[in-house]
């Protein structure tokens, strides 16, 4: 057994007693922060919430030059833009095929060692970029080298941490909890924004410094206070053995209810051990059904998530062009409206106990949703808002279930027999394939821009439309097998009306 963390030892032994199994329930978040470059400048305008939401002007130069004209070398020539977007492909490519070891990993090592050695060294590697504005690096190839080594170590964040929380969670109100919990992507995206922002007068390699510095001290907090598994604090796995997830969800209610006291949660189970669990391989967790169905789904979902950022840059309100600014302050909406989406998502599923019904159902509302933001978001700033958040919110909903909920439950699936874990496997296995769809989605968008920016958003509409297709045999079992219960409770209440 691995045993209890360090730092959850250190406190047991200054409270003179262990915690009950609601207290454990804390779920922890990583921080994502955002990895953006600057030129020193004054007269800073912070991102909002702290500054104006709209700016109306870029910032320029006394000479009326724009400040990417000052930019740090090789980020500062003709093919900028192009070096940048090099950067972000090769970020995006080991992020995704690093997923897919990561997630096996997950499962066959400590969770709790593994996300601590991803997160310290990613730190290391997200801050050695930063370095490189004070070691004055002007080599293209350093930088791209630090930002792949990164990509490889936050690889190892996404399948952990979702496997963390379904270690902990039955299937009962895993939609609801996730969603919730699966808000700090969102909220992480706008105080990383504010963070970076509030550090680029001291020069933008502070920017990733800061950032990195916060990322290994998260590592070491994880080190010594997170329990990935229940086992390893005493607790029994709500999951069990056989993979009868609804079984041992009644289980977890009735042990919650008893007043949660310790010795009766611990004796509610055998004590098995965290340590003695198998992994799966990647092939037998693709094999378990609804994995690919999902993983493809999110491949769309998320090309149509990451390319929506882009198409903001564009739009004109009010008959005039937004600044970037403005447009970066517009994806944070995208963002918030993520939060409701993936909270409401994941309610809506857990109602109606059909994750893939109404992943679908969102991604279908998400076509009507960005028809309307291209037809009326530029009318005023208001609607523009309003409409942002609501395609955030349509958009973002089955991307946060399918990446949460829905890989925790296809992780302890009933088709696992025996001891095997595969909720880090399965969780790489569908967010990797879903990255890859967020790398397309840019590269994509270039092509397509060249014959208008309606191309783009029917492309969008399209992906959209595959993305719920794609889940349509999912959908019918789901619809089949709620029937068929409706059925039989009408058919044994005549049964017993008739008795």
């Amino acid at each position: 057994m691995r045993g209890a963390p360090p730092g959850i030892l250190l406190i047991r032994r200054i409270r003179g007693k262990d915690w009950s199994l609601t207290t454990y329930r804390k779920p922890s978040s990583i921080v994502k922060c955002v990895l953006d470059q600057y030129p020193k400048k004054a007269n800073m305008v912070h991102p909002w919430p702290i500054g104006d939401f709209f700016v109306e002007k870029e910032l320029v130069g006394s000479e009326g030059n724009g400040l990417r004209d000052k930019g740090w070398a090789p980020f500062n020539g003709t093919d900028a833009t192009s070096k940048l977007g090099e950067i972000d492909v090769a970020f995006l490519a080991c992020y995704s095929l690093g997923m897919y070891v990561a997630g096996h990993l997950g499962d066959t090592l400590d969770l709790r060692l593994f996300l601590t050695t991803g997160m310290i060294g990613s730190g290391i590697f997200v801050g050695l970029f930063g370095i490189g504005y004070f070691w004055n690096i002007h080599v293209f190839w350093f930088y791209l080298v630090m930002q792949m080594l990164a990509g490889l170590f936050q690889a190892t964040g996404w399948p952990s941490v979702v496997a963390v929380i379904g270690n902990w969670f039955g299937k009962r109100k895993r939609g609801l909890i996730m969603g919730v919990w699966n808000a700090h992507t969102s909220v992480g995206n706008i105080i990383g924004s504010l963070l970076a922002a509030s550090v680029l007068d001291y020069g933008w390699g502070w920017s990733f410094i800061l950032p990195g510095a916060l990322i290994v001290v998260g590592g070491i907090i994880v080190y010594l206070f997170l329990a990935a598994y229940p086992e390893d604090v005493g607790f029994p796995c709500p999951h069990g053995f056989a993979g009868n997830s609804e079984t041992v969800c009644n289980d977890e209610e009735a042990q919650i209810r008893k007043g949660d006291s310790v010795e009766a949660e611990k004796s509610a189970a055998p004590r098995f051990e965290s340590g003695n669990r198998k992994s799966v391989g990647l092939l037998e967790a693709c094999i378990i059904p609804g994995v690919i169905p999902f993983a493809l789904c999110l491949f769309f979902s998320k090309l149509v998530a990451y390319t929506f950022f882009v198409l903001v840059t564009i739009l004109s309100i009010g008959g005039e062009h937004i600044s970037v600014k403005s447009a970066g302050n517009l994806s944070t909406l995208f963002d918030v409206g993520g939060i409701v989406g993936g909270i409401l998502a994941g309610y809506i599923s857990d109602k109606l106990k059909a994750r893939a019904t109404t992943a679908a159902s969102f991604m279908y509302a998400a076509i009507p949703s960005m028809i309307l933001y291209r037809s009326y978001g530029n009318i005023s700033k208001t609607i523009n808002i309003m409409l942002m958040m609501i395609a955030g919110l349509f958009v973002n909903g089955p991307y946060a279930l399918i990446t949460t909920a829905v890989s925790a439950d296809l992780g302890t699936h009933s088709s696992l027999r025996g001891d095997a874990r595969a909720l880090a496997t399965v969780t790489a296995i569908i967010d990797g394939t879903g990255s890859v769809g967020a790398a397309l989605g840019p590269l994509l968008t270039g092509f397509l821009s060249t014959k208008g920016w309606d191309a783009v958003f029917v492309m969008l509409m399209i992906c959209a439309l595959i993305a719920g297709l794609l889940l349509s045999h999912l959908v019918i079992t789901e619809l089949t097998e709620r029937n068929w219960k409706r059925k039989s409770v009408r058919i044994d209440e005549h049964s017993s009306a008739g008795n």
